[in-house]
């Protein structure tokens, strides 16, 4: 759901070449729009996908546990990763 490494490499050598005052996705400004106009309704959101997306084992500090014994991304992990594509899940 992230930008792929191409796409940041556009961004950075767009902003090299054009020297913006700002370099921003528009998932970026989109966020800081919604923020300025409500920010509770972000929170909320902001909150909903901290809880949606748990720590994986290891940032548990849980040791031993292979890769193919975790699931895989919910549905509604996918679902809200679509919708906030660009922002790091």
């Amino acid at each position: 759901p992230t930008l792929s490494p191409e796409e940041a490499a556009d961004l950075v050598v767009g902003a090299i070449i054009e020297r913006p005052v700002r370099v921003a996705t528009r998932t970026g400004i989109f966020a800081q729009l919604f923020y300025s106009v409500s920010p509770r309704a972000y929170e909320i959101v902001m909150n909903t996908a901290f809880r949606l997306f748990p720590d994986s084992p290891a940032a548990k500090g849980i040791k031993g546990v292979r890769q193919e014994a975790q699931h895989g991304p919910s549905s509604e992990q996918v679902a809200f990763a679509a919708l906030m594509r660009g922002v790091h899940w």
